[in-house]
Formats: C-alpha cells, structure tokens, sequence
C-alpha cells in the first residue's frame, strides 16, 4: 500500500513541475519607490503576531531526510465549501491549511510579503521549500516568506486515498500497460479513491479559484500586505487567477515556466515534448564528437521506443539508491515517461543520447536505473486527488483529441489518462473568465526555458500580450523551470527591488546554453 500515489501514472505524465527548483533572490523597494517597514520581529522571538495570527516557533520536517527547517506556524482554517461570489456555506466543515513563515532577516522587514506558488497541480509550498530555500534566502534580507499549502495538498487537508501497485516488484502502476494506459482498470481505480476521499472531502472544492479565495483571506488576517507573487509551473496559473480576482493584494509576479490562461492543461502537451526534443538533440549534430558517437539521437529516440514497443525488455542493475541488484521492465511507456521528465533539466538532458544508443546496444540498465532514480524521486511529490481535482474541473471537458499525438512519443497516454480520471472524479465549478487571458499593467516578469518540453517560450509570449508592464526573458539552452539558472535569480531580484522590468539589462540569459551531452559514462566531450 502506497500514501498519495493513486494516479502515479497520470502524475508523470501531466506533472508539470517535478525537478528543478533553484535559486532566487534579492532586497527591494516598495512600489512607491520607497522602503516601507512591517512591524518589527525580535531576532530571538518565538512567538508574535501578524494581523490576527498568532505564530510561534516551528521546525518544518523534510522528506526523506532527518533535517527540519526552522520557521514559525500559525493556525489558519477556512470553510471548505464556497464560491467565487466570496458566499461561504454556513453550514459548511472548516479544513485547516498548513501555514509557515520563514521570518527576514531584518529587524523590520518590508512590508510587502513573498508568496511561493508551488507547481503541480499537486505540490505543497511547504513541502518543497527545503528544495528551494538557498533560492530563496537573498530575499530574506528585506522579507519574510510566506508559504501556504494549498488545500487538498501537503498537510492542507490532503485528498489522500490509498494505492495498491499492480506489480511491486517491477512497480508497475495501476492502470499502466507496456504501451500506454488501461483505461478501464485506472477508471476503476478512480472511483476506488473517490470512495474515501468523499469520507472526508468534497473534491469539487480543491479548484484553483478556490485556493486564490484561500490565499486572500489569509493576506487579510495577516493584516492586508501586498504579496509579490512566485509561482512556478502550476503555480503560474494560481498566481494569475489570484491576480485576476484580487490585483489590489498584489504588487508584483514573477512568473516561471507559465501556463497561460488560455491552456488547457493536458492540450499539445505531446508535441511540446517532440519540439523539444528535436532542439535539444538538433544540437549533437553541430558537436563533432557527439555526432560522431551518436549520429541523429532523435531517430535513435524512435528506434528504440519501436523496439520496445514491439517488445518490452527486462532489465537487471543495481538499484542506485540501495546498490542491491534488483530489477525492472522496461517498455515504450516508461522510455516516453523517462525521457519526458529528462528533457525539464540541461543536466538530465544530456544523459539522454547516451542512455538511448546504449539501450539500442542490448545495454538497458542505464535507462532502467534512471527510470527506477525517478520514480523513487516522484513519490509523493504529488497528491493525486488535488491533481484531479484541478484538471477535472478546469481542462477535462475542453481537450480535443489532436491525431498528431498518435506519432508523437508520448502518444495519446496522458490525454487519454485524463479523459478516463475526468470520466469518474467529480468536476467542481470553473468560473467564466477562468481560461480568460491575463490582462494587467502590474509588473511581472515572464521567465522562460528554450527547451522547455511541457510550458514552450511561445506560452510566454502568449501571456505578454496581454501585460502592460512586463518583461520576458528566454533562458538560452534551459528547460522547465529557470527561476536559478546562472545569472537569472539576480535579474529577479533586480525586478523585485525596481519594478522596472523593462529596463531590465537581460543579455547574460543568452550566455547560459545548454550542458553537452554525455559521449561516456566519464563526461562530455572536451
């Protein structure tokens, strides 16, 4: 039995923002141009008040570690049931949402707090920071950081069920088949879930709208600051909705690999994936030395995926976490799950060639022990329940087939997840303008990765033409998430401070490029 992994599949395939989560930064001025100061913390202080919360000292646990983060807590609890007419049901049950904040630095803050968005759908803000928090530490200087869980993840009234693995010595997932998806075994599966998430919640209330209505009846216990707004993957939606709904609770958004309004989460996912990396692998053909190891690494992606396909091999290796021999089976799915996840970072991409021309040479352990590194990596990361919660109620019923997937790597598995999740989960209601697009004249800054495989630099584009005061910045070489990429945290902390994102100097994000790809298992080429 497994905790919050009943669509695990579905998880890989539609998580948006899993691996890279780096570095951020710096001090800034309010948007008057002037320091405002929040109300003085004593450095030693285990206990104060912000607004009507009460806080007092906490260590925040980290995964998979013995380590904690010091922090301070609050409780915070809001009804379960509303609407976007702000009408609260009465007679609705109170959920409490997990709330931290990691104090400044400062004697006096600046009164303008820091949000992190987590991505997903699925990730808890609080469970992430520890990832995120040498990132996030030069803005601590001026700022506190206030992280929220959002309902239906982390310890915010999680949608929890429990998941049963068809397979646990090979961990196969419920639903997965070698070449794709059963549809009805993860319906079946769905419904299972649902059973007793309804025990306790009603799922049609863990939307994306509803959460922004979460976060702005914190900011006003918190005694009403403006919030400058970091939302990655995910967290770019929740950012834009909050913005669109409350834009006096916000003074500034950083938005990092974003889905423009208009998406429908799920739609054109596949051939991003392909475009992706055709660029990415474009590039071994003006590298001599990777040319000459691995010819078209694209057409070998095909190669193997129809190699597999056709038959699906067992694989033996040492587990790379435990060392003990173990082994997996590895088929044209889980290549397309491997390969997608990959391609979000430079450092993962460029074991790509190398790992696919092996896997062509009979030689399948360094695909499986990468498939095996990722699937321990993305347990509970997500919650499956939330996750469902979002995309049934606001894409399930707008994704069109598209034929063109069919070809594509990842075919039709992760519309057709959806499609059979969306058919038994419950859809909550999506408000009109919700797929509206974004339309503001506050200062955000669009960040962007070239070879992003999931939120192309065009889905960037799309949003800016609707921002009056705005800046994109394409980070040359870069995937999914560039929020810490080289000299990208000090362009964003140079953003928070001026609020000029227009004058921005962003010439060192071309510099960046990408990593080059791996000849051997000892490094690149020189």
């Amino acid at each position: 039995m497994d905790k919050k992994n009943l669509f695990r599949l579905a998880l890989l395939l539609v998580a948006a923002g899993a691996l890279a989560w780096k570095f951020f930064a710096a001090p800034h001025a309010d948007s008057g141009g002037t320091h405002s100061a929040a109300a003085a913390i004593p450095a030693n202080a285990r206990e104060f008040t912000l607004g009507t919360l009460a806080f007092h000292a906490c260590e925040l646990p980290q995964k998979k570690s013995g380590a904690t983060t010091a922090a301070f807590c609050a409780p915070f609890s809001v009804p379960e049931r509303r609407d976007e007419n702000r009408r609260d049901d009465a007679a609705s049950r109170r959920i409490d949402l997990h709330l931290a904040l990691i104090k400044s630095e400062a004697a006096r803050a600046d009164s303008d707090i820091v949000v992190f968005l987590a991505g997903g759908p699925g990730q808890a803000a609080v469970e992430t920071y520890p990832q995120i928090a040498g990132a996030l530490a030069p803005l601590r200087k001026h700022h506190h950081i206030l992280l929220l869980d959002q309902r239906g993840t982390g310890e915010s009234h999680p949608l929890d069920c429990e998941a049963t693995r068809d397979d646990e010595k090979n961990r196969t997932q419920v639903g997965e088949t070698d070449n794709g998806i059963d549809t009805q075994k993860l319906r079946e599966a769905v419904a299972k879930c649902l059973a007793e998430v309804e025990k306790k919640a009603d799922p049609r209330q863990y939307t994306t709208t509803i959460a922004a209505r979460d976060l702005e009846d914190l900011r006003l216990a918190l005694g009403a600051p403006q919030f400058d707004l970091v939302g990655v993957s995910y967290g770019t939606r929740m950012a834009q909705q909050y913005l669109m709904r409350y834009p006096a609770g916000v003074r500034s958004v950083v938005l990092d690999s974003v889905a423009p309004n208009e998406l429908v989460f799920g739609q054109g996912f596949a051939q991003n994936l392909d475009s992706a990396l055709r660029a990415q692998f474009a590039l071994c053909a003006k590298n001599a030395a990777c040319a000459k190891a691995f010819g078209d690494p694209y057409a070998s992606l095909v190669q193997l995926r129809d190699a597999l396909r056709a038959q699906p091999r067992d694989a033996t290796f040492r587990d790379p976490v435990t060392f003990q021999p173990t082994g997996l089976r590895l088929s044209a799915n889980r290549l397309a799950s491997l390969v997608r996840m990959f391609a979000y970072s430079p450092e993962t991409a460029a074991l790509l060639p190398l790992s696919i021309a092996e896997g062509l040479k009979g030689n399948y352990a360094p695909l499986a022990g990468q498939t095996r590194l990722l699937q321990d990596g993305m347990s509970g990361t997500m919650n499956g329940g939330m996750q469902a919660s979002v995309v049934c109620s606001e894409d399930a019923d707008l994704i069109k087939p598209d034929p063109v997937d069919a070809n594509t790597l990842l075919g039709t598995s992760l519309t057709d997840a959806i499609t059979a999740m969306c058919a038994v989960w419950p859809h909550g209601v999506m408000p009109a303008d919700f797929h509206s697009p974004l339309k503001s004249d506050k200062p955000i800054l669009v960040l962007e990765g070239e070879f992003d495989p999931v939120t192309p630099p065009r889905y960037g584009e799309q949003v800016m033409k609707g921002l009056d005061n705005a800046r994109l910045i394409v980070a040359k070489g870069q995937g999914h998430n560039v929020i810490g990429r080289g000299c990208i945290p000090k362009l964003v902390g140079e953003f928070i401070d001026k609020l000029a994102p227009k004058t921005l100097d962003a010439t060192c994000a071309d510099a960046l490029g990408p990593l080059p790809a791996l000849i051997d298992f000892n490094g690149a080429a020189p």
